[in-house]
């Protein structure tokens, strides 16, 4: 019987509020070690916390996104362990009563979509983080993420394949992103992925599974998780057990390596929050929080599809972000006659352009209507599709817009017939052979023909105008 992999994800938001989850503490990345930072979130004897409404409020939103049930009271707990990054000496969680609960998230496979049931979503802070490279053998502490909100969004056991784990983080990492719950950067430590791995013969119960912690890559969530259902295969195979516990995976070496066992809930001896009371929630203050839902990826994309006439593929790419979104909605306003022709230039050429140079689509130059103009350059013959990606080049790196660059290079397109057939005539008399040949009914000389007018106009002539005057020009 053939092996199954079983797994769970449990992922670290960070919410994206100014201050901290407890405190008025800001939460700017990059800044300087422990500047961020007061007697609350230090666990300063005596000091009491303060719920941040916005975290509230934009947890309840991605529970609405995900068409969960939101708990209209919930309870902060807390979580208790040592660790020199938690001056508390335990972390405010939601244990009991969480505030989103059994939600879903349907994800592309190539048998269909799939629904991955969400088990829960939770509100907690961040711990601080610890610093051990280049310190001369000296950790240290920087406590300026300690209090950060997070949710912690738990999916159910059911994905199957490193394959389909992965789908479902890009699908959730999209999601908040388009929500703007979180920015969502995986090199920031705004989200973080647990991976809960077992496997089992078909049909047979699951297995012992195993935690795969702090993964930050989609590319190494893969691997972490193909590597250790091998690894568990192989075990089981050669008469071992599998031990729950936790494992870390080294990237550089393609294996996960033991941290420590796996500690179950009663190990952290959850109990309530004494200085937090329960989160209380009306119907009315969530109905308003979902009135305020933006457009979801989802929706977007089938939108796009019914509404532009867009392929699956190019619907999925320019839904990716609401920025992109924006853009592309933007350039079809401007450019209003083809969405398909603004698809293809702006998720092949433009996209393409910046990701070598390192830009966002929002910071790009090229603005929805500079390329627009240069889409109704193209539409209007002055400028062939190819030297309009030369055009477009030239548009990144000065920000001017498309005439000006036509003019400037002397690339406006040469639709005189008369002028045309002069280039065509000379190319016919340099290359009387092949003349000979293609009258002979060699017809794939064509291509031939074209390549050298092009050649001779310096790219200049227009295509279709070529091709038609050397079908006639060539006859017998």
């Amino acid at each position: 019987m053939s092996w199954e992999t079983v797994i769970g994800l449990e992922v670290h938001v960070q919410v994206n509020t100014r201050s901290k989850a407890f405190c008025g503490c800001a939460t700017d990345f990059g800044a300087e070690p422990n500047s961020q930072t007061c007697p609350v979130c230090l666990g300063m004897p005596g000091q009491l916390p303060v719920l941040n409404k916005e975290a509230v409020d934009k947890t309840v939103l991605t529970g609405l996104a995900i068409d969960a049930t939101i708990n209209l009271e919930s309870r902060f707990d807390r979580k208790n362990y040592f660790y020199p990054d938690l001056p508390k000496g335990y972390q405010i969680s939601q244990f009991a009563i969480p505030v989103v609960e059994r939600g879903h998230l349907d994800i592309p496979t190539p048998d269909g979509e799939k629904r991955i049931g969400i088990t829960r979503i939770h509100m907690e802070e961040d711990a601080g983080k610890s610093l051990h490279e280049g310190l001369d053998g000296v950790s240290h502490i920087d406590l300026n993420r300690s209090g950060v909100p997070l949710m912690e969004i738990v999916s159910e056991p059911d994905m199957r394949s490193a394959d389909e784990a992965v789908a479902y983080l890009k699908q959730l990492h999209q999601l908040v992103r388009f929500l703007g719950v979180s920015d969502a950067d995986m090199e920031k430590g705004q989200f973080r992925c647990d991976a809960n791995v077992s496997v089992r013969r078909a049909g047979e119960p699951f297995g012992t599974r195993v935690e795969l912690k702090n993964l930050n890559s989609f590319r190494f969530i893969k691997q972490a998780i193909e590597y250790e259902a091998a690894r568990q295969v192989e075990c089981i195979e050669d008469g071992g057990e599998i031990v729950q516990e936790t494992r870390l995976f080294d990237s550089a070496k393609g294996e996960s390596r033991p941290m420590r066992s796996k500690e179950e809930a009663h190990d952290y001896r959850y109990f309530p929050d004494p200085d937090l009371p329960p989160l209380r929630l009306s119907q009315s203050e969530v109905e308003a929080i979902r009135d305020g839902m933006p457009e979801l990826p989802g929706q977007m994309r089938r939108r796009f599809e019914d509404e532009y006439g867009l392929s699956p593929y190019d619907a999925d790419v320019l839904s990716t972000t609401r920025e992109l979104a924006g853009y592309y909605e933007a350039l079809v306003g401007a450019h209003a006659s083809d969405p398909k022709r603004c698809a293809n230039w702006l998720a092949n050429e433009l996209l393409g352009r910046l990701k070598e140079r390192g830009i966002d689509i929002s910071e790009s130059v090229v603005t929805p209507q500079l390329l627009a103009g240069l889409l109704d350059r193209i539409a209007d013959n002055t400028v062939s599709g190819k030297l309009a990606k030369d055009v477009l080049d030239a548009m990144l790196d000065s920000g001017r817009d498309a005439d000006a660059v036509i003019d400037e290079k002397g690339m406006r397109q040469v639709t005189d017939t008369g002028a045309i057939d002069a280039v065509i005539r000379e190319v016919m008399a340099a290359n009387e052979a092949q003349v000979a040949e293609y009258r002979a009914g060699k017809d794939r000389l064509l291509g031939f023909f074209v390549g050298q007018v092009m050649k001779a106009s310096r790219g200049k002539a227009n295509p279709e105008l070529v091709n038609a005057r050397l079908r006639e020009l060539l006859k017998a």
